[in-house]
């Protein structure tokens, strides 16, 4: 069909839906209904039909399903590691070594291990977090300035790689869009990924030296005090996520952290190279990706039972409830994928393109994109949803004006990693403000001048980087 207005309506309800009702899951489901209903002639009924089919043919295509099985994977994984003590057992080591001696370190190792584990980013917001804590405390360093750097390594150090969960993602939408190289559309967008790499160059910067402004620099003054939370705090502590059911029998073995995150890491070249036929840039994500995080369980698995620190049996119930705990990640995956699928048949960027050729040059549209993926971002509180809003519509539109695809999905990425990072409502913010056991409150109050400061920067080089197109 020749795409109309109408193509705007199903992304524009998405987004109107979520800002209402910061309800993504809904917001993104009656986007996907409303698509499918205009291309039923407007029949409500046939649309619901269609949106069902819609959904479940995403679980058709085997790079979709094994991304969202990835999800479920990894929350076993997260779980498994912390049942048996391997992240205390790493902060045990590293405080009978004292390799942490002055409040600069202990900034810089939550930031290090953030850069460092980059397949997902609960995982680094929680291993970071973990293991920062006890020693940040000990050292008189904000707690709020720890939510910070772990929050400020997650997103943005994971969408800059391509070769995790986040990276699988994103191909998969281009993929969905028809990209002809989706892999080096998406490799030639990371240079160029200015909100990511700013809140990584600034979150380095605040722990190199521990630059404090605003109302982190009063926190910083009441931890040196000898006061480690603000008057009336209540921080975000879930025993399940920051201190699961470790038995007090259980031995803390470093190992039991560091040989499944090393082979979780080191089995995504390995997947990408076999799939690849030994080329590593023609490998598949999705399949790479559930590869390595199925071997770093089964390697956690044959170590616990090894060490007779659980049966298999105690290692399922483990398994399964860190699972479980993530659905709620692999149904935004779902609706998200639908969602790009409907607005692609719709033809909604050929149509924004059209409407837009001539009339907004590159150095305009391009950090336009970048603020209103940030704005979808912070009024829904999830980068993913924001990413299959805004690739289906930035994307065809670059193409049909003749413009390179990189730079407009690095806008589209880069606004959603900003908008999440800054909202309160955001995921990965209050999984930080957990793992750090801080007031949620003061965490989005003392990291959003940071926030700022780097999307201000992302917006002028978004422009500049426009004008050259």
């Amino acid at each position: 069909m020749e795409p109309t207005w109408t193509s705007l309506l199903p992304p524009v309800l998405a987004i109107a839906f979520a800002i209402i009702w910061r309800h993504v899951y809904l917001a993104l489901a009656a986007g996907v209904w409303l698509g499918y209903t205009i291309l039923a002639g407007w029949n409500p009924i046939a649309g619901l039909g269609g949106a069902i089919d819609g959904a479940i043919a995403v679980l058709g295509d085997a790079g979709n399903a094994k991304v969202i099985v990835f999800t479920l994977v990894i929350g076993a994984l997260i779980a498994t590691i912390e049942a048996a003590g391997g992240v205390q057992g790493f902060v045990r080591w590293l405080e009978q070594r004292d390799y942490v001696t002055s409040p600069r370190r202990a900034r810089m190792l939550p930031w290090i291990i953030g850069c460092i584990i980059f397949i997902e980013s609960n995982i680094t917001v929680l291993v970071a977090g973990a293991i920062g804590r006890p020693l940040i405390d000990r050292y008189r360093v904000s707690r709020e300035k720890l939510a910070y750097l772990i929050d400020s390594t997650s997103a943005p150090i994971c969408i800059l790689i391509p070769l995790n969960a986040w990276g699988a993602y994103v191909l998969g939408i281009l993929n969905e869009l028809g990209v002809a190289d989706p892999l080096g559309v998406f490799a030639g967008s990371i240079p160029v990924n200015f909100y990511a790499i700013s809140a990584l160059l600034l979150s380095g910067t605040v722990a190199y030296t521990g630059w404090a402004v605003g109302p982190m620099k009063k926190a910083e003054e009441r931890t040196r005090g000898g006061q480690v939370l603000s008057e009336g705090a209540q921080p975000m502590i879930d025993p399940d996520v920051i201190s699961p059911d470790v038995r007090e029998d259980n031995p803390r073995r470093m190992r039991n952290m560091i040989v499944p995150i090393a082979t979780l890491v080191l089995m995504m070249p390995v997947g990408l190279l076999i799939t690849g036929n030994g080329d590593i840039t023609a490998g598949s994500g999705s399949t790479s990706v559930l590869w390595a995080v199925l071997a770093a369980l089964a390697v956690a698995w044959v170590m616990l039972v090894a060490q007779r620190i659980f049966t298999v049996n105690e290692l399922t119930q483990v398994g399964l409830k860190g699972a479980g705990g993530l659905v709620g990640l692999a149904l935004v995956l779902l609706l998200a994928l639908a969602l790009g699928g409907v607005t692609r048949d719709l033809g909604t960027g050929q149509y924004v393109a059209n409407l837009t050729a001539g009339l907004l040059p590159p150095y305009i549209l391009l950090p336009l994109t970048f603020l209103v993926a940030g704005g979808i971002a912070f009024a829904t509180g999830t980068s993913w949803g924001t990413f299959a809003i805004m690739l289906p519509i930035a994307v065809p539109a670059a193409a049909a004006m003749g413009l390179p695809l990189s730079p407009f999905v690095a806008a589209s990425l880069a606004g959603g990693v900003f908008g999440d990072h800054a909202s309160p409502i955001s995921d990965t913010t209050i999984v930080s403000s957990m793992a750090a056991a801080t007031d949620h409150i003061d965490h989005v109050r003392t990291q959003l001048p940071y926030a700022l400061l780097a999307g201000g920067i992302a917006t002028i080089a978004f422009a500049i980087t426009g004008a050259f197109l």
